[in-house]
Parts: structure tokens; C-alpha cells; sequence
């Protein structure tokens, strides 16, 4: 993977930033974090070098004084949200995420469902929290937000959400993703601190939009692109360029929702001490990037990604057209096409020569390797052998798992698993390889390149099982998809 980010730059400004920040206010301190705390995919991906679990990393060295509050959306738990990357739902991975957390050594002290309007799915949720023993906490839908000031800052507003009990002086507020309502829990314990006689303080640490970067930067695009299905809009600060003359990005929740927070700091504290929504900001990743070309063509296939993340989700029935549609005009503003990723026109040539079901991977040096089916084997799986043989060094020809071993297995998975796939998975032909590396010299050197993978960019001409995509993530492989299906 060529880097086009310097991570070690960024954990050392990212952290001396923030504790500036946390500086600045008293003993409390509530720090949305915009994007994961860790298994930040998207981040590594759109600036290769960021490592996934940087944020993790920095406040590591901060443990001790802060707690962590997890939040999620009513309205996701009742759609079943789904994380992408991880192919798990968001309720789920707030358990996942709880019990992450717990192990670094982190104190959780409880779980907030926004949005809640007395959803069944929700209640049901927060039993099962409970039965767990966590602490879960409900913050109500309110009429007219973020627009109606006046009722969200008063008793009918944020005064009728459940106080969230916390105890030290750094509160991170995270979620498994967007849309969760992160701010207006911030906002809503600003509220009942100062009930209580609390002036607590506010910051946030969102990686994306990236504030100094332009506005069409193809880091920013992948950033609307990631959130297509909320319908995000990257903009220009209006209060940061009447404030100090100077164009920042930001986006429009966060522009939206910036007079009420005016509004909310000038009850507690008489003025507010951001003069616009990037002010409230902490990242410094735009400083960190060593490479804008690398990150520039990340970025872009990401966006490409992202196209056809969308166009599979709507074939399975799980998405929307606006979100294609949205994406789609992302690629104008990005100056791009499906042809810019170079695997998409090699698996299409493919298929056009064969008729078959096919793949392509670009490798590190830019060597494209495509594969077909066949009787033996999926596209994905001939893939990774073609590639693991090309890396190995081994010729083409070479046939790592013999036929012969090949068959028994189909014969479990159509007699006695009931399958109708003969063909070997990706996965199926791992465990194959493992298995013939004590024995053949070629299997095991094959086995070595997997890591060589990591980084590189596939594209198939038909969906996937779970298995394969699940196979590639773990493999850390960009992977794009036609949204077809293979009707041989």
C-alpha cells in the first residue's frame, strides 16, 4: 500500500490538541467523537497510513479521567441497521464496541438511545441492556429540531431527556456510526449540568469533512459519498468565514445546529466561546497528510466504492435509489467514473471474453490479475490463488490444490450440506492451502503473500456471498462489486 498519511505526525499534534482543548474549559469536558474510536476503516482507507485505531491510541494516555458514553439511534435499531464494514447491526455492535472498550481498560457508563419516540424495538433493547446491567438511557424526538430554539432549550426540550450520570472530568460521546445523535446528547447534558449547577464544556473531534482541505477535494467527496444514505452536504462554514475571512468545510447538520448551541452556551455562560461550527473542531488531519496524490486516488476509489457499496445494497433490498443517485453526481464534482478503477474495466473485459463470472485485483505494483468461475472454483477464490501464485513467484500453470481434492469437498457441501454452490469459496480454499502447506513447498509460499494483499483493490462482475466479502475484509482488500448475480 503506498502511504500518502503520516500517522505518527497526527497522534503527536492530534493529542497535544486536545488536551489544549480540555484546557480550556473546567472539570468537565464533553468531547463528541465524530467517526470509531477504532476500526476507523474508512479513515485508513480515503488516507493509507492512518492506522484504525489511532483516536484509540491517544486517549489511551488519557484513561483515567475520562469515561465513555455510547450512543444509538431508536430509528436504526429499528431498521436493523447494518455497520458495512463489519456486516454486523448497530445494537449489536454497541455491545461489541461496550465490551472493546471495557477491555483496553475504559470505563463505559452507559448507553443513550436518541430519536425515541416509544419505538418497541427500542424498549426491548434497553431491557436487554439492563439485563446486562448497563446503564441506558432514553433522549426523546423534539418537535422541530434543530430549528425550534426555544423549545429545545427548555424543559420540554432537553430538559425532558434522562440525565446521563457521569463522573469524570473528559466524557466521550461515540457511536457505531452517523446520524446517531452524538451532538444533541452533548448538547442535552450541557443543559442538565447547569441544572445542577455544572458549567460543563463542549468539543468535537470529527475526522471528516476535513476543515482545511477545499471544499472538492476528493477526501471531502468520499466523505458525502460515506454518507450518501443521510444525505450529508459538505459546505462551507458561513460563521467561520464571517468570523475570521477564511474558508473552512464543514457540513450541514453541524451548520445547522450551530445556533442552537449558540443559544444553549449563552444561557449557561452568558456568551458562547466558538464563533462557528468549526471552532467547536479539534481534528488536525488535514495537517498529517504527506501525499495528497496517494490520498487524492484512495479517496476516489473509495467514492467508486461507496457507488457500488450502494448499488448492491439496493439489489438486495436494503437500500435506496437516492443514495445511488446522490453518489452518482458525487462522481462529477470528483471528475471520475467507474472506468477510473482500473479492476472494474479488467473483470468486465474478462467477462466479455469468457461469458463467466469474473474478478480483478490491481496489486502494489500495479500488476492487474484477473480470474474466472469454473466447475472447481468461484471467482473469488481462483482470484487469490492467481494473485498468491504471481507474488510467490510460481507459474501460472501450476495447479496448487489438485482436482482430486477438490471434488470430495463439493460432494459434502451439495450431499450432506444441502448446498447448491459446488464451487469453492474463497475461504474453502484457504483452509485447502493450509492444509497441503506441510506437504507441498508451493501451497506454503503461496499461504506467505496473503499479508502482500493487504491494500490492494478487486472488483467482481457479480455479488458476493457473505463469505467472500467477509473473506476480503479480513484479508484488508478494497473490494467493489457489479450488482449482479451469478446465474450460472
Amino acid at each position: 500500500m503506498k502511504i500518502g498519511f503520516d500517522n505518527e505526525k497526527y497522534l503527536k499534534i492530534q493529542s497535544e490538541h486536545i488536551r489544549e482543548r480540555i484546557g480550556k474549559f473546567g472539570n468537565k469536558l464533553y468531547l463528541e467523537l465524530g467517526g470509531k474510536l477504532f476500526d476507523d476503516n474508512h479513515a485508513s482507507r480515503v488516507l493509507p497510513g492512518f492506522c484504525p485505531d489511532s483516536k484509540l491510541q491517544m486517549f489511551k494516555q488519557l484513561k483515567d479521567t475520562a469515561e465513555i458514553v455510547i450512543v444509538i439511534s431508536a430509528v436504526d435499531i429499528e431498521k436493523n441497521k447494518v455497520r458495512q464494514d463489519l456486516g454486523i447491526t448497530y445494537d449489536e455492535d454497541v455491545l461489541r464496541l461496550r465490551k472493546e472498550f471495557t477491555r483496553l481498560g475504559f470505563y463505559v457508563s452507559g448507553v443513550v438511545i436518541t430519536h425515541y419516540n416509544g419505538q418497541n424495538s427500542a424498549d426491548l433493547y434497553r431491557q436487554r441492556l439492563e439485563r446486562l446491567n448497563i446503564k441506558a438511557y432514553y433522549h426523546y424526538t423534539i418537535d422541530g429540531y434543530p430549528n425550534n430554539v426555544s423549545l429545545i432549550d427548555s424543559e420540554d426540550g432537553f430538559g425532558r431527556n434522562d440525565y446521563v450520570e457521569t463522573t469524570r472530568p473528559l466524557v466521550i460521546v461515540t457511536a457505531p456510526g452517523p446520524g446517531s445523535g452524538k451532538m444533541a446528547v452533548c448538547l442535552s447534558q450541557l443543559y442538565q449540568e447547569h441544572k445542577r449547577g455544572v458549567e460543563a464544556g463542549y468539543a468535537k473531534f470529527e475526522t471528516f469533512p476535513v476543515w482545511n482541505l477545499p471544499l472538492k477535494h476528493p477526501v471531502n467527496i468520499a466523505y458525502e459519498a460515506a454518507t450518501a444514505d443521510l444525505n450529508d452536504i459538505n459546505m462551507i462554514d458561513p460563521f467561520h468565514m464571517d468570523a475570521y475571512n477564511q474558508i473552512a468545510i464543514n457540513y450541514n447538520r453541524d451548520i445547522e445546529i450551530f445556533p442552537v448551541l449558540n443559544a444553549i452556551f449563552e444561557s449557561i455562560y452568558g456568551e458562547n466561546p466558538y464563533k462557528s461550527p468549526t471552532d467547536m473542531g479539534v481534528n488536525m488531519v488535514g495537517f498529517c497528510i504527506s501525499d495528497d496524490e496517494v490520498c487524492c486516488n484512495a479517496a476516489n476509489d473509495e467514492i467508486i466504492r461507496r457507488y457500488y457499496t450502494a448499488l448492491n445494497r439496493m439489489a438486495d433490498g436494503a437500500g435506496n435509489e437516492n443514495e445511488v443517485h446522490k453518489i452518482a453526481l458525487l462522481f462529477k464534482q470528483a471528475k471520475i467514473n467507474t472506468a477510473y478503477r482500473k479492476t472494474t474495466v479488467a473483470a468486465r473485459e474478462r467477462k466479455e471474453q469468457t461469458g463467466l463470472a469474473s474478478a480483478a485485483i490491481e496489486l502494489e505494483d500495479g500488476t492487474i490479475i484477473t480470474a474466472g468461475s469454473s466447475p472447481l472454483l468461484g471467482p473469488c477464490a481462483a482470484l487469490i490463488l492467481n494473485a498468491t501464485k504471481y507474488l510467490a513467484g510460481i507459474d501460472h500453470s501450476v495447479k496448487l490444490i489438485p482436482q482430486s481434492m477438490i471434488e470430495p469437498i463439493q460432494k459434502t457441501k451439495v450431499k450432506y450440506l444441502k448446498g447448491k454452490n459446488p464451487r469453492l469459496h474463497s475461504d474453502e480454499v484457504l483452509i485447502a492451502l493450509s492444509v497441503l502447506s506441510t506437504q507441498s513447498e508451493d501451497c506454503a509460499k503461496a499461504l506467505k503473500m496473503l499479508p502482500k494483499l493487504a491494500g490492494c483493490q478487486v472488483h467482481t462482475t457479480v455479488m458476493l456471498s457473505e463469505v467472500d466479502r467477509k473473506t476480503f475484509s479480513k484479508l484488508k482488500i478494497g473490494l467493489t462489486s457489479d450488482a449482479a448475480r451469478d446465474t450460472n
